[in-house]
């Protein structure tokens, strides 16, 4: 937080800055290494009540077919039926149910993920990274945060056995998220 702000300046509407944040995830491939990948497109908003930090809220909708690991062919067997059944489940969802304050910049943000149509309660912790007005008048503030999942949890079993033991693909996952949010005029 730069020195002039305060949490109740904070206090507005937001909408994720899809152009300057970054929604990923992390999982180990064939137990000796990670890949990383991310969605590109997609669209959230917030709500922060910097006098009341647990009255703030956050959505946000990822459009699954959007995914890049840097390989097309992995990218497109991520979308079919053996991960995301992209053409059945367009989208992954986020709605927070909670939002806490655990110390002077950080936050648990508890919310609902859909993925495939199931919906698990998952808390996310963020770090506040600051707020800016950047060289085009707008209000900006930054979050960082990461969580694990089960791919399990969602329905998504698909694996290989290796022939030297373990799976080609972790049941967990990192969800990542580097955020830049715009307050509304």
């Amino acid at each position: 937080m730069t020195s002039a702000t305060t949490y109740p300046q904070l206090t507005g509407e937001y909408t994720l800055d899809a152009a300057h944040s970054r929604i990923g995830f992390v999982a180990r491939h064939a137990m000796v290494t990670k890949v990383r990948g991310s969605f590109n497109e997609f669209t959230g908003a917030a709500t922060i009540d910097g006098d009341v930090p647990e009255k703030s809220s956050v959505q946000v909708t990822i459009q699954a077919h959007s995914i890049d690991t840097r390989n097309a062919d992995r990218d497109g067997h991520l979308k079919s039926n053996d991960f995301l059944s992209m053409d059945e489940y367009p989208q992954i969802t986020f709605t927070s149910t909670e939002v806490k304050q655990t110390g002077d910049t950080s936050f648990d943000v508890t919310g609902d993920l859909t993925i495939k149509d199931v919906t698990r309660s998952v808390t996310i912790p963020f770090e506040f990274e600051g707020a800016a007005k950047d060289p085009f008048g707008n209000d900006r503030i930054g979050f960082e945060g990461s969580t694990t999942i089960s791919r399990k949890d969602y329905g998504i079993t698909w694996n290989a056995a290796l022939e030297t033991g373990g799976v080609l693909v972790s049941d967990k996952v990192t969800l990542e998220f580097e955020i830049s949010a715009i307050k509304s005029a």
